[in-house]
């Protein structure tokens, strides 16, 4: 017992002097001051500039375009090593956060730190998904709107400075911002591989080497502005001494956050699990919950399967599901008036968001109405409460098939192909609309503050057990009035018109825009594919 105790003294001994030498080191070391070069206001820079634009910028991307946060880079570092790591790989890193702490959240250690465990046996392709399917959203909701509006005067040149790797956000950089160059940290790849080691390369990180790679871009001459923050860098006097003016943004403005409808791109794909900026503290709440989301998310789903409909709204909300149902029709639940003219049954157009709006709209309707999809994992398949058949992408054998279940009943059909998670509405299908002459509007949102319940490139079956995992997951269902005859193909209309109509309507109701975009797109940008699933054997 003795013995043990002499032990644990002299391990706290040794953590207390190992803490006293890092705070000296952070003083000391990392973060001296330097002096600060004359800077002007921001606003006299967008009165200046309005008659004739200047050509050129240069200017810093965190904690000038990009809000700082207190810890620095390690939101999105722990978005890679989440996103396109695994969920060990995330834990990991949330573990070195005290020592990154320690260190200092901006200096060179801590950096070398984070890249080290983000990026070491990561294959090159994945971290590019992240970078073009994740990273963006987070990027353009932080983005400074003053800070922007700045560089949007600038017709010319734009050059970015940031200590992130050059992998994480040069795609974003130049698809987004519209930026002519980026300087940033280089990392090393095996040779002979697609992997990172998780070392920086041997010129090292960028921000000590700002004057000369200025000097390299620029050559004798000097950038029209420069762009800095009041979150000062101490390397920051290097990039404003090869600029002619230099102006500074206040992170200290409550207004500065940028609103949706001012994204220099509009963001309507992305493919992150991960619905927050995973700081620290918020990591680590996820973490501390993850063993009580699982099995709660695992009952969710049982009880909207097994027992039966009428009380499915009872326990939803003991468990925390909060479902929404709004009616504007009288005629929902029952065949209209004139549905004796034939014998189709009704189709409930719907609005996609999750895998499991045709599980939400059978909850509404207190009854199983048979649903067609054009890709469904065998998991979602298996464990579906109602009938679900899949569509070829063959439009004679599609109309084949949907006429089919037409003449046995009513049908639930989402027209969009495909999911979309921002408040935008993807191209509808026509198809629906020449076979059916009764239709009924279905607006259907789905929202989850942790996870995403959707997929491009991982794996859709665990896409409902996602979307349970947040601690109150949330879906709305509005039943709209039945479509006129007069406003569909009976009444004279063309498929396409009666898409459009009808895709507006459902527009409308949730507050979303109208696209033009379809599956094809989303998958082409989010997972470099199609989006069309292979048959196997067994299935052909």
């Amino acid at each position: 017992m003795v013995v043990l105790m002499v032990l644990l003294k002299v391990a706290l001994h040794w953590l207390l002097s190992f803490y006293k030498a890092v705070r000296k080191l952070k003083t000391y070391g990392f973060l001296h001051k330097v002096p600060q070069k004359s800077t002007s206001n921001l606003s006299k820079c967008t009165t200046k500039f309005q008659g004739s634009a200047p050509q050129s910028l240069a200017s810093n991307f965190y904690g000038t375009l990009l809000r700082p946060t207190p810890s620095h880079f390690f939101p999105y570092f722990m978005l890679v090593a989440f996103e396109g790591g695994s969920l060990l790989r995330a834990l990991l890193l949330l573990l070195t956060s005290p020592l990154l702490w320690a260190f200092g959240w901006r200096s060179e250690v801590s950096l070398r730190i984070m890249v080290f465990v983000t990026f070491c046996g990561l294959k090159t392709k994945d971290v590019e998904l992240v970078s073009r399917a994740v990273l963006p959203k987070f990027f353009l909701e932080n983005l400074h709107l003053q800070g922007w509006e700045v560089v949007d005067l600038v017709k010319g040149r734009r050059v970015l400075f940031c200590g992130l790797p050059r992998v994480m956000f040069e795609g974003f950089a130049k698809e987004y911002l519209g930026v002519s160059e980026v300087l940033s940290t280089e990392l090393q790849v095996v040779k002979g591989s697609n992997y990172f080691s998780g070392f920086v390369c041997c010129s090292g990180l960028d921000l000590k080497h700002k004057g000369l790679r200025m000097k390299e871009v620029f050559e004798e001459e000097k950038a029209d502005v420069g762009l800095v923050s009041s979150y000062y860098n101490t390397h920051d006097h290097l990039l404003l001494s090869h600029c002619k003016e230099a102006y500074i943004i206040s992170n200290t403005n409550t207004t500065s956050t940028m609103p949706r409808d001012k994204y220099p791109k509009p963001l309507v794909f992305h493919d992150s699990r991960l619905a927050f900026l995973p700081t620290p503290l918020s990591t680590l709440s996820l973490f501390l919950f993850l063993p009580f989301s699982i099995p709660l998310s695992i009952a969710r789903i049982a009880l909207g399967i097994l027992p039966p409909y009428k009380i499915m709204f009872l326990l939803g909300a003991l468990t925390g599901v909060h479902f929404r149902l709004h009616h504007h029709s009288k005629n929902t639940n029952t065949k209209t008036a004139d549905k004796t003219h034939d014998k189709k049954g009704i189709v409930y157009v719907c609005t996609h968001r999750t895998l499991l709006d045709p599980v939400m709209l059978a909850t509404a309707l207190q009854r199983p109405v048979p649903a067609v999809t054009y890709s469904l994992s065998p998991i979602s398949e298996a464990i579906a409460p109602m009938r679900t058949v899949r569509l070829t992408r063959n439009r004679e054998s599609d109309s084949d098939t949907m006429l089919k279940l037409l003449s046995q009943g009513d049908l639930t059909i989402c027209p969009e192909g495909t999911t979309c998670r921002e408040p935008y509405l993807l191209r509808f299908s026509p198809l629906f609309a020449e076979l059916a002459d009764h239709i009924v509007p279905v607006a259907m949102d789905a929202k989850g503050s942790w996870f995403y319940g959707t997929t491009a490139s991982g794996h859709k079956g665990l896409d409902p057990l996602y979307f349970f995992m947040n601690p109150i997951p949330s879906y709305r269902v509005e039943l709209l009035e039945q479509v006129p005859r007069e406003m569909t193909c009976a009444g004279g209309l063309s498929g396409s018109e009666v898409a459009n109509l009808i895709q507006k309507q459902l527009g409308d109701s949730l507050g979303f825009e109208c696209t033009g975009l379809t599956r094809r797109d989303k998958y082409m940008m989010l997972a470099g594919n199609e989006g069309i699933v292979k048959k196997t054997k067994e299935s052909k």
